[in-house]
């Protein structure tokens, strides 16, 4: 400032360690309260690291000094106050290096109203975490997701005619070795069930591999009112004795069949005068064989018992 004696307009500034905050970049540093000098009494400080996900924070000390069992540092691995605990110092005795297996980090400063000492200095530095494992090839199905790295997820569907077991939606964890969340699902052919779908095909369990099963499997197959079911068996390489799909017209055993099916017989295909048909795959043998029915919804042909029907509704009038 102008006059006799020159002086400042503002006494000079200070660079004051702060009580906790936000800190984003990929490397930097943390002090506590008041450093180099002595921190205040009574202090609770959160710092929050956070880093672009697919990275960790590699944190090391370069200063530490604490009251001892009284005032201590928390380091957490993880975006909460529950998350994972790396650490947690106290004393003088300089704590070694750290590594978040998260992108986010939590640093956590504690004093009570005794004795105040200098605390501590940090610096971290951001480093690439590895994927989770590739999940592809994915056997009878299709994985979608956009990667592999932490705290991403991927979710998996399985072919027509397969099931998925196992859960269809995993995330890569944290952890110093990533991994999912969960085993990894199969999709695999159940031994029956209910069918829906206008067209579709119905495997063998365990198809391409052969069947293993021992227990008969029965499908119902529901299409549209108003249309009848298509089936073709044209790959049907079970045992020829003992082993055979039965074909009712409807969604039980006491309704009309349309059929005993074997690898000796000719006829590969039946068509149903109602929108719902049942399977049944019986094996009697220990050697095992696969199975590819194939069904679609169209018109309904015309049965002989149809036939009849409309025969004898034309004699009574």
């Amino acid at each position: 400032m102008p006059g006799t004696v020159r002086r400042w307009n503002y006494p000079p500034p200070l660079c004051i360690a702060q009580c906790g905050g936000a800190v984003e970049e990929m490397e930097g540093v943390i002090l506590s309260p008041g450093f180099p000098g002595n921190y205040p009494s009574n202090m609770d400080c959160s710092w929050k690291i956070s880093l672009p996900v697919g990275f960790g924070a590699h944190i090391q000390f370069l200063n530490f000094s604490t009251e001892p069992n009284h005032d201590f540092l928390e380091i957490r691995s993880g975006p909460s106050e529950t998350s994972r605990m790396m650490g947690r110092f106290s004393g003088s005795e300089l704590p070694g290096s750290l590594l978040s297996t998260s992108h986010d980090s939590i640093v956590y400063f504690h004093s009570d109203h005794s004795q105040n000492r200098p605390g501590f200095k940090l610096e971290y530095q951001a480093y690439e975490l590895q994927e989770c494992p590739d999940p592809v090839p994915f056997a009878n199905g299709i994985v979608r997701g956009a990667g592999y790295n932490v705290g991403q997820s991927v979710t998996f569907e399985c072919l027509p005619g397969y099931q998925l077991t196992g859960q269809p939606v995993l995330t890569c964890q944290h952890g110093t070795n990533r991994n999912w969340d969960h085993p990894l699902p199969r999709c695999e052919v159940p031994c029956g069930g209910n069918i829906t779908s206008f067209n579709g095909t119905v495997y063998s369990p365990g198809y391409p591999s052969p069947y293993s099963s021992s227990q008969d499997c029965v499908w119902q197959i529901t299409v549209p009112i108003g249309h009848g079911v298509h089936l073709n068996l044209s790959l049907l390489q079970i045992e020829p004795f003992g082993d055979y799909i039965t074909v009712w017209d409807g969604p039980q055993q006491t309704s009309l069949q349309l059929g005993v099916f074997t690898r000796s017989l000719s006829k590969k295909i039946a068509h149903s005068s109602s929108n719902q048909v049942l399977l049944k795959f019986h094996r009697d043998t220990a050697t095992g064989g696969i199975f590819a029915i194939a069904f679609s919804g169209g018109i309904i042909k015309d049965t002989p018992l149809s036939m009849w029907r409309v025969s004898l509704l034309s004699c009574l009038h």
